[in-house]
């Protein structure tokens, strides 16, 4: 999993798309596996980021569910139904889904995006680059897919942290106070035996946000504790 939440939830139901945008997803600690599917989803959606209920409308889960199965055609009810799975964690089911409805739009940025993080929270990590990669080929600016496809890099089974500190660093490009990328590139280095960049990079984060609760994690992950 990433070391650290870049997105967060975005689901606009209102609006009749919901796609689910973050991989590491704030979901409630009473859900149990004698659960089914269905009340899972229904308790996630009723709380919110805080864990405290939520006024207004839900949507009919059930309704979206059968109406994925029954209407394969229908891209924004394959994507509902994928962020469904996602909200609870079910990213085999949700990644099914999402492949539907893009086989349907294979160019959509942000279903692809949301396919990406989908991957990356059940640990395909090349899958995730290249979905990532396929976003940011369209979208080159989106700085939340960068850091997360820098960081399949590092999480990989056969790391490539050259790429990872690349990516890291076009990142920091752009936004310099980016706290993730910041903490991520230390890590990187880490890994890589370059301890003094690490410890360089720890400061950028330190000066960049001294209140940052990630200053203390970092100096734990790169052994500075």
């Amino acid at each position: 999993m990433r070391d650290i939440v870049i997105g967060g939830i975005c689901l606009v139901l209102g609006l009749g798309i919901g796609f689910w945008g973050a991989n590491t997803l704030n979901r409630p600690d009473s859900l149990t596996s004698e659960q089914s599917d269905i009340q899972k989803m229904a308790a996630v959606q009723s709380m919110g980021p805080n864990g405290q209920p939520t006024a207004g409308l839900q949507p009919d889960i059930g309704q979206v569910l059968t109406a994925a199965e029954q209407d394969p055609n229908d891209f924004v009810t394959q994507m509902k139904a994928g962020d469904l799975y996602a909200q609870i964690g079910k990213f085999d089911k949700a990644i099914e889904f999402y492949q539907k409805g893009l086989a349907l739009r294979p160019d959509d940025v942000q279903g692809n995006l949301v396919l990406a993080n989908a991957y990356f929270d059940s640990a395909q990590f090349e899958n995730a680059a290249a979905a990532y990669e396929k976003v940011l080929a369209a979208d080159p600016k989106n700085t939340a897919a960068r850091t997360d496809l820098a960081t399949t890099f590092i999480e990989r089974g056969t790391p490539d942290l050259d790429r990872a500190i690349t990516e890291f660093r076009t990142v920091l490009e752009n936004q310099p106070t980016n706290d993730p990328a910041l903490f991520n590139l230390a890590v990187a280095y880490s890994k890589k035996g370059d301890q003094e960049a690490a410890k360089a990079t720890l400061l950028e984060l330190e000066k960049a946000n001294p209140t940052s609760e990630l200053i203390g994690r970092l100096r734990q992950r790169i052994g500075l504790n």
